[in-house]
């Protein structure tokens, strides 16, 4: 008996029981579907991710404060007050820092925003005139910061698109006047919106000059210097990233005295993106496994079938048995009413994930949209695995369909 005979017999079996069939299908067509589509929301979450890191610029280095010790107890990255505005403009430096392109410092604090009648509690970031292209910002209207207000630390301000349609719903904000913290600044331009993830969406701020936002809105000092919250570095070309790092610390290191443990940590965009797949990529995993439960149970229900199957079919099997057909054949027969099965139910699952991810597409979760990635290679793989899934829990049922004794079964009631 050829395969393309089995083939034949198996289907007309399968559509004798068409229900029975049907529900053993089910398992893994929930099975397949799940692991479509949580595989396809997980690969979305990392797409979303990369973007928003690549969004924020290209070749960039972020130099951040470090922590604090007190009583034994350290506190957490970027806790300390250690980076001055005077060590951003000492970074500014072609010559002694040849691999440095540009550097955007920044002051960041929390407050309230208010514009005819509307108020919205955002984040306040005191900013140079370089911060719009290094950090990749652009302004749907009006103007960014430019250096010439960041020199007479001008009371203005540039809004960010969720901001700016929060406060004027229905009117241009460039031109208007808006209230921070009770201070009044003039609105000269609107972000170009970038959307957010789970990093924050990053059209919920306000920009400042840095130097009004030190002046007038922040009142960290150390010493004689202008406390700030993150210094973003670009660095010429990506194959001078190391050296830039090196550069950087020595600058800083001389600036602050140092001699034995950094007060600054230097970390790069690479180093962000790495660490946010690494993340991404497991739950992808996780929730890969979870939906592959469900496949195994799916599995089960065709085992489940089958032997049901092999005992109805008895007396079959013996006449079969009795007029020639080997175990070869008995074997292949039932193997491939198992494979027909899942093949089947996995193509459908397929489907189904497809449109569920489909349906979900678009939904927000928290600062997050979803936008599920349907990649080949996990519809290659969730269908192989049905396949796999069929042929395993379908060598038991076939091996002992093939294992009877023809005499037996003939007088099988």
């Amino acid at each position: 008996m050829n395969l393309m005979e089995s083939a034949r017999i198996a289907l007309r079996s399968l559509a004798a029981n068409k229900l029975r069939s049907s529900l053993t299908m089910l398992g893994i067509i929930i099975g397949v579907a799940a692991v479509i589509a949580l595989m396809g929301v997980g690969r979305g979450a990392s797409a979303a991710i990369d973007s928003q890191i690549n969004s924020m610029g290209t070749n960039l280095l972020f130099v951040s404060p470090g922590s604090t010790s007190s009583s034994g107890v350290r506190t957490a990255q970027g806790s300390a007050q250690t980076l001055t505005y005077e060590d951003a403009l000492a970074l500014n430096d072609p010559e002694n820092l040849p691999a440095v392109a540009a550097v955007a410092p920044q002051v960041e604090a929390m407050g309230q925003v208010v514009a005819m009648g509307n108020n919205v509690n955002t984040r306040i970031l005191g900013v140079t005139a370089d911060y719009g292209p290094v950090r990749n910002y652009t302004v749907q209207d009006g103007e960014f910061i430019t250096e010439a207000q960041v020199q007479a630390k001008s009371s203005v301000a540039v809004l960010g698109a969720n901001v700016a349609n929060t406060l004027f719903p229905d009117a241009s904000p460039v031109g208007q006047s808006v209230r921070i913290n009770n201070i009044s600044f003039k609105v000269v331009g609107v972000l170009t919106a970038k959307g957010g993830s789970g990093f924050g969406n990053q059209d919920d701020m306000v920009v400042v000059p840095i130097t009004t936002a030190m002046a007038r809105l922040s009142r960290n000092r150390m010493g004689a210097g202008n406390v700030i919250s993150q210094i973003s570095v670009q660095v010429g070309d990506a194959k001078q990233m190391d050296a830039a790092i090196e550069q950087i610390s020595a600058v800083l290191r001389e600036r602050h005295n140092i001699r034995y443990e950094d007060d600054f940590t230097v970390r790069s965009q690479q180093d962000m993106l790495e660490s946010a797949t690494a993340i991404t990529d497991v739950l992808t995993l996780f929730l890969g496994g979870v939906a592959g439960i469900s496949l195994l149970v799916g599995g089960i229900g065709i085992m489940n079938i089958m032997l049901v199957s092999v005992t109805e079919r008895t007396r079959e099997i013996g006449i079969r048995k009795a007029i020639g057909a080997t175990r070869q054949n008995v074997l292949s027969q039932f193997l491939t009413e198992a494979t027909i099965l899942s093949v089947l139910g996995g193509l459908v699952g397929v489907a189904a994930g497809a449109g569920i991810a489909h349906l979900i597409s678009g939904v927000s979760v928290g600062t997050m949209t979803l936008q599920p990635v349907i990649s080949m290679d996990s519809v290659l793989l969730a269908t192989l695995f049905s396949l796999g899934v069929g042929l395993f829990f379908g060598i038991y049922p076939a091996f002992r369909a093939a294992s009877l004794n023809p005499i037996d079964a003939l007088h099988y009631e």
